[in-house]
Formats: C-alpha cells, sequence, structure tokens
C-alpha cells in the first residue's frame, strides 16, 4: 500500500456481486488492523487474508472488492484516506491488482475549510458506491495512493455450465498486465495478500 503522506492506516473492505451469487463461505466484510510505515520503506503492509468463497450459475454481477482506507487527522479523528474497488479475477491462479484509491472532494471552498476544521470529511454513507456507476455521476473526488492485493483464485465446474477458463496471458502493446501495472506505478508491488 502506498499512500505517501500518511500513516496509521487501516483498511475495511466489503464486497459487491450481482443477484445470482451467493456467499457460502467466508465473511463478507471486515476491517484489518492498523498498520505504520517502517524505518526503512514508506510503503504500508497490511499482510491481511480474505478468503471467501462464492457459487454462481451466471457471470453476471461479477464479484468485486471495495476497499474503504482510514486513518487519523490532526485532530486525531478517524477520517477516509482512500476508496478503490476491483473485480475479482476471472481465471484460476495467483493475481495481484494495484488499485487506484480516491477521496470525495468538497466543490467549494468554504466546505473544504469547513470540512478541515470540523473534522468532518466528505465519505459515502455506503461504500459500496463505489462499485457501482449509480449516485457517482456528480461527485467530485481526488485521487490519492494505491492499495495492492494479491489473489489466489480457485475455480469448480466451470465447464459444467459452458464456461472455459480464459487465458492468464492478456498483452496490450507487448506488455503483459503486470508489467503495464509496474510500468506505470513503479515495480514495487507488495506480495502478499492485502
Amino acid at each position: 500500500m502506498w499512500f505517501p503522506e500518511y500513516d496509521n492506516l487501516y483498511c475495511k473492505y466489503c464486497y459487491v456481486f450481482g443477484h445470482d451469487w451467493t456467499p457460502t463461505s467466508g465473511l463478507e466484510e471486515g476491517i484489518t488492523q492498523i498498520t505504520c510505515k517502517g524505518s526503512l520503506s514508506d510503503k504500508l503492509i497490511w499482510n491481511f487474508p480474505l478468503e471467501t468463497t462464492f457459487k454462481s450459475t451466471s457471470p453476471s454481477g461479477w464479484p468485486q472488492l471495495v476497499l474503504s482506507v482510514y486513518g487519523p487527522d490532526v485532530f486525531g479523528n478517524d477520517v477516509v484516506r482512500g476508496y478503490g474497488a476491483t473485480h475479482i479475477p476471472i481465471t484460476p491462479g495467483k493475481h495481484s491488482r494495484t488499485i487506484p484509491m480516491f477521496v470525495p472532494e468538497p466543490t467549494w471552498r468554504l466546505q473544504r475549510f469547513t470540512s478541515w476544521l470540523l473534522g468532518r470529511r466528505p465519505e459515502y454513507t455506503d461504500p459500496k458506491v463505489v462499485a457501482q456507476g449509480e449516485g457517482r455521476g456528480v461527485t467530485r473526488v481526488r485521487s490519492q495512493g494505491f492499495v495492492t492485493v494479491s489473489f489466489n483464485i480457485m475455480t469448480k465446474d466451470m465447464k459444467k455450465l459452458g464456461k472455459s477458463p480464459l487465458s492468464t496471458t492478456v498483452s496490450e502493446g507487448g506488455l503483459s498486465w503486470r508489467q503495464r501495472q509496474e510500468q506505470q506505478f513503479g515495480s514495487e508491488i507488495v506480495s502478499g495478500h492485502m
């Protein structure tokens, strides 16, 4: 995780999925421990396992992981430091996703000053809105940090449903997805869980 300006952060996570999907084991939402930067690195590492099993008879509404990162402000209040979401990879195997995070911004300078003064920053009442298009159209946001999540995906009985696993090598311009991410965000990809 990379949030250059902040320390002592924790993450709330949840899943968003279609009507045909059912979680069969694991937690649908949770919260990590607080982590702080080490003396030799500016990265924050949670190393927090997420184990959830879903079942479905249709790929429509494929599950998404939604992250909300929180940390203290100058007054000690917990405020949102970033929202982000990614689809769970569709192919079996090990995958890494770097999720760009963002925060809602007040539209007026007076609102910005008042929210800073009172310690009440704009945030979504339901973080699941991040994974949906509805309700976000008029929200002003600012990019803020990245979270890297490693996935170990297993699938079962996909061929019975007429679905065949896709190739895990997706390339664009001769580069794999991971190489494009490393090129865009730097080569330090955190391995582990989250």
